[in-house]
This record gives C-alpha cells, structure tokens and sequence, in this order.
C-alpha cells in the first residue's frame, strides 16, 4: 500500500456525485416505469421506486414539484418522469429527482396538446383584448352537452335556482369519441340560428382521453368564430383544455359556469329593494328641500309687495338706461377724437408730396446728366480730331501727294527697299498717290553714299 493514495468514503461519494453532475445528459431526462414502494411522506415529499422489467431506481419528488400534479400517484401505475440524476450521499445511493410527471400512454397527447396550445397562442386566439364581456341579465342562455350527462342536470337545476326567469336551450352534442369534436364545432355554428345571449359549452369530469375533443383545433376554431359570448366548462377545476384558452370565460366546472351565466335572482331583488328604498329616500329629501323653498320664496319680499319691487324695478331700469346712454355719447365722443387724429396723420403721411418732390429731384438729376453728358462728348471729340490729325500726317498716302512713290514687283505683293533688289529687263509696278504704273527696267544707276 506504500504509494497508494487513500480516501475517505465520502470523498468517494463526492466523487462519484461530482461525475453525475458534470454529466449534462444526466440533467434533463424522461424515464418510463412502474411506481412501487410509494411513500408521500407528512411534510409533502413523495419518495418511491420506478422500475420495468429489467432494473430499478429510487425516486424522489418534493413537495415544491408534486403539489402541481393533476393525479394521484399509487404502486402499480405506470408513468413518464422528468428530472435529473444524482446522489444521496448520506447513503452513497444513486436516485431520480423528479420534477414532472404525468401517467404513461398520454405522452403523445400532451404533447400535442402543448403544441396547439402554443400555435394557437401565436395566431392570437387567446389575446384578452378579444373577449367578448358575459351579460349581466341573459334573457336565452344555450348549453351545449350531452343530454344524458350529469353536466346538464348541474347546469339546468343551477340557472332554476339561480334565475329561473332564462329560458335555457339545450344544442346536445357528443362529448367524447372520434366524432364529438365535429358535433361540438358544429353545434356551435347552429347555435347562432337563435337568440341566444350566452353560450356554455363542456361537460362533466375525466381523463384526458375522454376530455380530448375539446382540445381539438376545429372545436377552438368555433368558438373563436362565435359571436356569442362563450363560457367553457369542460371536466373538474383541475382540467385544462385548449376550449379554456379560447372562450371568452373558463369556468372550473359546469355548475360554476352556471353561476357565471345566470345571476343570483334574490340577490337581484335584495338590490331592487335596496335601490327603491334609496330612490323613495332620494325623493323624499328632494321634495322637502323644494317645500321649503318654495316657503322661503313664499315669504319672501317679491311676493309680499310686488307692486312695490316692481316700480323700484323701474326706476332701477331708467337709471340704467341713463347711464348707458351717458357712456355711449362719452365713447362716441372718443371716439370721433380718435378719429380725428387718425385724419391729420393721414394727411401728414400723404404720398402726394413725396412724390412731388421725387419729380422735381428726377428732373434736376435728368438735367445735370444731359450737361455732363455734352461735356463729355465734346472732350471726346476734341481728342478724336488731335488723333485723326495726327494720324493723316503719318500716312503714307499724304506723303505720296509731294512726289513721292513706291516700287513692287509685277504682282504688288513685294516692296522693293533698294536698286540691288532689282534685275535689268525687270518688270515692276509703280504705285504712286493717284494710280499705279507698269514699268520695265532698262538700266540701274545705283548711288553711292558717304560712309
């Protein structure tokens, strides 16, 4: 053992506690077994074994999880369990800690009941906002149920009692089996061929199976259609059914629906009485207030001497009428003052002198502008003529008129400068100030300067 590393057993246990916690698969599962060995022990908890034919497993559910649980465990009932894998480590014994369970062979239907349930949810059928109110005062009430049921006797002898003055109508339907949500959906429809002011729709207990057609979607489908305020009343209060979710009311069982349908007669006439005693009261007390004030008006100085108040009356109304007219001549007065300096700021304000002297500043700028304007054209052309002058003494033309003249070749597009340019037997042409001349060249006689 020299080595060896040694633990304590509840190291061990820990240990093996520790791998079934890190074990995700482990976490969340679903058994099918037998329950045997059950115990639902005083403070809640319910411990017993699941087993088949192979193995077995101790099982615990506390009291947090099983105070939810629509049956009543019992040795020999065969369920599907969900929870987690672990261990007690006081006795170092693996377990099922369960936290849901329903009896085996509705798996399938729970299932499916869940995924309605939330399709429905989502198309909005069970919106609040969409509930029709239940009248206070039903005059027709329609019931659809078996007719054989111990449902309708419930829901019969509660609305007699309760408010015998409604006439009930019975639509009977099959309940369970293939064909009752088909009867159910359809009565629906029928019902609204009569006045009817509200509608209950269900039946009495039991298992899901037989409860099953009120979870189908074409007997939801009826009722979210229906213009008449729905009451479902479907089984005990623990069940549920997707007809719950859509109707415009649950009830937990026909009799209460029932009692939601139809009020409490007597109460109805204990607040009849309650509201005529205080009406009568109400009455009472106006009339007395009015008698004595009529006796008060009765007493009183206009009826006394009414002769009397009348002529004060009219005195009072020449005086008013005195002074209204002294306040409109004082009001007419200011306003005629007002008026009057109105005018005199108007006339101050013409535009006729504004404009006068607009015109007279126009023609006086018209007149400097037409002498600034010959001023200026005449310096203008004063400059113009020095420049014509003195350009018609650099032409050439006017140098030409005193003997002088130009000398091209025969086509006048060169200007000799010099003899040397041109050749003996040359033809030129002589431009001179009144014509040209075609001349040829006989003989050049070329100068000679001073250096």
């Amino acid at each position: 053992m020299t080595g060896q590393t040694i633990i304590t057993v509840q190291e061990l246990t820990r240990d093996i506690k520790r791998c079934f916690e890190e074990n995700d698969s482990w976490r969340n599962l679903w058994v099918r077994g037998e329950i045997s060995n059950f115990t639902h022990h005083s403070r809640g908890h319910m411990y017993f074994t699941l087993k088949d034919e192979a193995a077995k497993i101790r099982a615990v559910m506390f009291q947090s999880h099983n105070r939810w649980l629509k049956f009543k465990p019992q040795n020999g009932l065969k369920v599907i369990a969900r929870g987690e894998v672990n261990v007690y480590e006081r006795d170092g014994q693996y377990q099922l800690y369960v936290k849901e369970m329903q009896p085996d062979g509705i798996g399938a239907l729970y299932q499916a009941f869940e995924e309605l349930k939330e399709r429905l949810r989502l198309k909005g059928w069970f919106d609040p906002s969409k509930k029709k109110p239940i009248p206070k005062f039903p005059r027709k009430i329609g019931v659809i149920t078996s007719p054989t049921g111990a449902a309708i006797r419930d829901i019969l002898t509660t609305i007699k009692r309760r408010f015998p003055v409604a006439d009930v109508l019975l639509i009977p339907v099959q309940v369970q089996g293939e064909q009752a949500a088909s009867s159910v959906a359809r009565a629906i429809r029928l019902a609204h061929r009569y006045p009817l002011d509200v509608l209950i729709v269900g039946r009495g207990g039991g298992s899901i199976e037989e409860l099953w057609a009120f979870n189908e979607e074409v007997v939801a489908e009826a009722i979210y259609q229906a213009q008449i305020p729905v009451i479902s009343a479907v089984g005990h209060e623990t069940d549920v059914t997707i007809a719950d979710f859509v109707a415009d009311l649950r009830a937990p069982t026909p009799t209460a629906a029932a009692e939601l349908a139809a009020p409490l007669l007597t109460e109805l006439e204990e607040d009849i009485c309650q509201l005529t005693r205080r009406l009568y009261k109400q009455i009472n007390w106006l009339v007395a207030e009015e008698r004595q004030r009529l006796n008060r008006l009765r007493q009183s100085y206009a009826f006394k001497y009414p002769k009397t108040l009348l002529r004060q009356k009219e005195q009072e109304l020449d005086q008013t009428i005195d002074q209204l007219h002294k306040h409109m001549r004082r009001y007419m007065d200011q306003q005629k003052n007002n008026l009057g300096a109105l005018h005199h700021r108007l006339r101050q304000a013409h535009p006729r002198a504004a404009i006068w002297q607009y015109m007279m500043e126009n023609r006086r700028l018209r007149s400097a502008l037409s002498k600034m304007m010959k001023q200026y054209l005449t310096a203008k052309q004063a400059k113009l003529d020095l420049v014509i002058s003195r350009l018609d003494g650099l032409s050439p033309l006017k140098i030409m008129t005193k003997g002088y003249s130009l000398v091209y070749d025969q086509e006048g597009t060169k200007l000799y400068k010099s003899v040397t340019e041109i050749q003996p037997g040359e033809s030129v042409r002589v431009r001179m100030h009144d014509g040209q001349l075609d001349c040829q060249v006989w003989g050049i006689k070329e100068e000679q300067r001073d250096a």
